[in-house]
């Protein structure tokens, strides 16, 4: 399969980057090279908003990268990074070094075609909306429990990745995100900042979710709809989900109730969207 090189600080990462990974990610197996914090300092004059360990963790975590690696060196070259050893070459593999159009020029075209490596531009139309994976509703991996999650989700961070990672050690992971009108109802105007469509499209990239869903329901348990379509065997909150509706649904339906701590990554900041949003 070929290689298909990306490059950039992938620093607060949003739906485009993750847009531009997915699309990457057809042209073969993506190696995602991230900027150190001192390159990215380089390049953009200012400190990255999130450290290099948070970002190559959030980066490695996207379903459409094979592999993430920090680079600390540059070949001087508008910005280009040096790739790691074997990579360039490819080991007898092609390869492709894949860019977004509004990162495209001259200097970058001309350094892959004097190295033998393919030059490819996604362009922004390429990068619209936000494609819908197949239901896999009923498709329980064998000897694995269905576990559900729900919550609004509107700020992908490496909270989230975590608490996805922690929640997927249990069973095939399910997240339901709560539609826009709900999300308005229990958090109140300016809520959410990124559409439903949106929201679930990033859930849906962490590798750790088997399907992500928009909820169908009202109120803290908006995704009741969903928990009696798929039949899961375990509800997974954080601590500032645990609600009283949510035990007492369970305990109704016999579900399984597990609280996760909110523990970030070992060496990672901890996240909340509250706080990076502002309000």
């Amino acid at each position: 399969m070929q290689k298909v090189v990306v490059s950039g600080s992938f620093d607060d990462i949003r739906s485009r980057q993750v847009r531009f990974l997915n699309e990457a990610a057809h042209l073969g197996e993506v190696h995602a090279l991230i900027w150190s914090d001192a390159v990215a300092r380089r390049l953009t004059g200012k400190a990255a908003r999130f450290p290099q360990a948070e970002r190559q963790y959030l980066v490695q975590a996207i379903r459409y990268v094979a592999h993430a690696s920090l680079v600390d060196e540059l070949v001087g070259v508008d910005g280009l990074p040096q790739a790691p050893p074997g990579l360039a070459q490819g080991n007898g593999q092609p390869v492709a070094w894949a860019w977004d159009e509004d990162d495209d020029s001259p200097a970058r075209r001309a350094f892959c075609q004097q190295n033998g490596v393919d030059y490819r531009v996604l362009r922004g139309s390429d990068l619209l909306g936000f494609p819908v994976p197949p239901a896999v509703e009923t498709d329980a991996t064998p000897g694995r429990k269905k576990v559900i999650v729900s919550g609004c989700f509107d700020w992908f961070h490496s909270g989230h990745v975590r608490f996805f990672e922690e929640a997927s050690r249990l069973g095939d992971l399910y997240v339901v995100v709560g539609h826009d009108a709900n999300v308005r109802l229990l958090k109140g105007e300016g809520h959410p900042l990124f559409p439903q469509d949106e929201r679930r499209y990033m859930v849906q990239a962490a590798r750790y979710v088997h399907q992500a869903l928009v909820s169908s329901g009202s109120g803290w348990m908006d995704a009741e709809p969903e928990v009696e379509r798929i039949k899961p065997d375990i509800y997974v909150v954080n601590e500032d989900g645990d609600k009283p509706e949510k035990r007492e649904f369970c305990a109704a339906h016999g579900l399984e109730y597990v609280v996760l701590k909110r523990t970030p990554k070992e060496g990672l900041p901890p996240r909340q969207s509250t706080f990076l949003r502002g309000f």
